[in-house]
């Protein structure tokens, strides 16, 4: 079956066909650099990781953007709740990000866009607007600049809702004409940092958070692009918002719409409120990063992905089942080239059902293990080589083998000879002070019908 994903637009699942032949052009939304990553990010940045890794198991070639938002109220609210610089706070708030991505194995973007570089695109789609009657500067003569939500009557076809139904804001403000507008650029505020602002042609002003996007996912991908990426709750109104402007300026943007769902504590939305947020320090107490990444990739993106106390350890125990197999395995035998089970490729074009694809792994281990026991070596290598390819479809983190001198194997493999050959003269008692002295140099020894295998502890 060819790959099917579910668009937020017509929510609906559907074919998957690239624009253009063999290429995907993908724009997912980054972090707002405000403050350490949550699991929310991390499951977010995930998902698409799996995508782009799903897509390129498939032969596409990928460009994948995903946008760094540097420029915000809350950027500048927590750098100076800090009394720090607010540049200087958002590049260390992005190296935290960076640090998570690259532990959990997700893969650099294509390209990183931060909003900061960007606002003469953001500047010249803006006037494009205007000059369509789709925006307008404030009518308090100020440097805000407001898209005119009542001129586009397409307004609300991402998330089906009709203008006069929406909620905007309490009142028109800061020269709105009507609530809800939504503001393209903000004017400079007095005690705002002077650096938190550019030379506009409406004045000194900062971008707003939604034309940002618009103009980066245009810049790297032009006016029409594949897949247009991000957290639920992004669905309103920032996507809603992105792709108004960018439709009334007369580009197609994104052709699909994709949601990952959020991730909740115990059964409840994380929420500062509720004090239920876990940081990624308090994660890494319990658990490895190996472990955190199989457990974002064991809920399907479109459903919600329940933290509790169990979750790393669980997660951790089935790493562990495949690297154990996987050691057992190559024991016995080498992987060869293979191809991926049918019912992997199955689920995996079943809207990324990554769950159903681990369901898939699982089993292979089980009977790679059961092929083992019976000493059926060519089923044995069958699994291994199928389990490998989608440890590596899937980017799960496992074990690094430890490097083994040749000493220390030869000294093992005496050892083993040495107890086969007392087990044979019934002198039990030599045998079990072998596995001893092995037990001791770090080595399991599991005794099959023919042979004896071994593996390293840990």
């Amino acid at each position: 079956m060819a790959l099917e994903l579910f668009d937020s637009k017509t929510q609906s699942v559907l074919e998957f066909t690239s624009l253009k032949p063999g290429q995907v052009s993908m724009y997912v939304c980054g972090p707002t650099v405000q403050s350490a990553p949550h699991l929310g990010h991390l499951r977010s940045a995930l998902v698409y990781d799996l995508l782009r890794r799903w897509l390129e198991a498939n032969n596409y070639s990928v460009t994948l953007v995903r946008n760094v938002t540097d420029i915000d109220d809350k950027v500048l609210v927590n750098a100076t709740a800090l009394n720090r610089d607010w540049r200087e706070f958002a590049v260390e708030v992005e190296k935290s990000f960076n640090d998570a991505y690259l532990a959990l194995g997700i893969a650099e973007p294509t390209h990183t866009p931060h909003a900061t570089e960007h606002i003469d695109d953001m500047i010249k789609l803006v006037q494009s607007l205007i000059s369509k009657g789709h925006a307008y500067q404030a009518e308090d003569g100020s440097a805000n600049v407001f898209f005119d939500t009542s001129s586009w009557s397409n307004y609300g076809e991402l998330t089906n809702q009709k203008l006069e139904n929406m909620e905007g804001e309490a009142e028109a403000s800061f020269g709105r004409r009507n609530v809800n507008d939504f503001a393209l650029f903000k004017a400079h505020k007095s005690g705002e940092p002077d650096s938190a602002a550019w030379e506009t042609p409406w004045g000194l002003a900062r971008p707003g958070w939604h034309i940002e996007c618009s103009a980066m996912a245009k810049h790297f991908l032009g006016e029409a692009f594949d897949i247009h990426g991000g957290g639920l709750d992004l669905r309103f109104p920032h996507h809603e918002n992105e792709l108004a402007q960018s439709s009334a300026n007369g580009d197609a943007f994104a052709n699909f719409w994709l949601h990952n769902a959020l991730v909740t504590i115990q059964g409840q939305k994380m929420s500062k409120s509720l004090g239920n947020g876990i940081s990624v320090e308090e994660l890494l107490q319990v658990g490895s990063w190996a472990a955190i990444r199989y457990w974002l990739s064991s809920s399907q993106y479109r459903s919600n992905l329940d933290y509790t106390t169990n979750s790393l350890s669980d997660a951790q125990s089935a790493l562990d089942r495949i690297n154990v197999f996987i050691k057992r395995a190559k024991l016995v035998t080498n992987p060869t080239s293979t191809e991926l089970p049918q019912e992997f490729v199955t689920a995996m074009n079943s809207d990324l059902n990554v769950p159903g694809a681990i369901a898939v792994l699982h089993e292979s281990v089980r009977a790679g293990n059961t092929a083992i026991d019976s000493n059926e070596t060519e089923l044995v290598t069958k699994y291994l080589s199928q389990v490998l390819m989608m440890v590596e479809v899937l980017g799960l983190i496992l074990e690094t083998p430890k490097e083994l001198s040749p000493e220390f194997t030869k000294q093992v493999e005496e050892l083993i000879s040495a107890r086969t050959e007392a087990k044979a003269n019934k002198d039990f008692a030599r045998a079990d002070q072998i596995r001893a002295e092995l037990n001791a140099l770090g080595v399991t020894l599991e005794d099959l019908p023919n042979k004896t295998i071994w593996s390293i502890n840990g």
